[in-house]
């Protein structure tokens, strides 16, 4: 008689997310217009890399979750967070950077959290100076502004990428980056691939993060917008995506 191997016996595989190419580039990092902490503007080179085209959704993190048994993030039941597309909230910058530890294991790709001048340099599109990723023109002139992120974020990938083909970059949650987080870094900044400081010297420590949040008055920040929490926190805004070394 043939029998059926327990369910947990099975192997939970990662799927493979959909990598955008970012061109190696130089870009001018920053803004005179934005908070001190974007200041002051300085020529970046950042090698090539590939991106998530979306950020990391339920679905993909789920499969994460019956691989490792790690527990799920706070709002894993709430119904304005739990579509399989949305994107996923409430993981602190540990657990991303473990789901990154864990895809690159499975894939045998050396997967990881992007530093923030790469999402800065992915978020723009190749539009230097621009403040948001279509260019100048307002949040409020999206279509539909004023009906979405209602009480979440919304699935991924429902409106148009920007020029590299990234969706929702700047906007939905909070992405994680890989940086420690000094609102004075770049006035030492290194001019090829900075990856932030050694540590961070607030009290206590954080973890850089970039893009909007659906929460927020204005939901799409500017590409240039820095922002920082502690690391282990568990924000319902704060989600990641992934990056990849080519």
């Amino acid at each position: 008689m043939t029998t059926t191997p327990a369910q947990s016996t099975i192997p939970v595989l990662a799927s493979e997310p959909v990598l955008v190419a970012i061109p190696a580039a130089w870009f001018l990092m920053g803004a005179d217009s934005g908070q001190d902490c974007e200041r002051p503007i300085h020529r970046v080179w950042i090698d090539a890399f590939l991106l998530c085209a979306t950020q990391v959704t339920n679905a993909e993190y789920a499969r994460f979750l019956r691989a490792t048994g790690a527990p799920p993030p706070p709002f894993w039941q709430d119904p304005n967070f739990n579509h399989p597309q949305q994107p996923v909230a409430g993981v602190s910058w540990f657990e991303a950077a473990r789901y990154c530890e864990w895809l690159s294991a499975q894939t045998g790709r050396h997967y990881r959290l992007p530093t923030e001048a790469e999402w800065e340099l992915a978020a723009r599109g190749g539009l230097e100076q621009k403040q948001f990723p279509w260019g100048d023109e307002p949040p409020q002139s999206l279509p539909n502004y004023a009906t979405r992120w209602q009480t979440g974020p919304e699935p991924v990938a429902r409106y148009t990428p920007n020029a590299f083909g990234l969706f929702d970059i700047g906007d939905n949650v909070h992405e994680w980056c890989s940086d420690w987080y000094d609102p004075d870094y770049y006035a030492v900044s290194p001019e090829r691939n900075p990856r932030g400081p050694e540590q961070s010297l607030l009290k206590p420590p954080r973890k850089s993060s970039r893009g909007g949040s659906w929460r927020h008055h204005i939901k799409v920040s500017r590409c240039s917008a820095r922002s920082s929490i502690p690391s282990e926190f568990q924000y319902a805004d704060y989600g990641f995506r992934v990056a990849c070394d080519c």
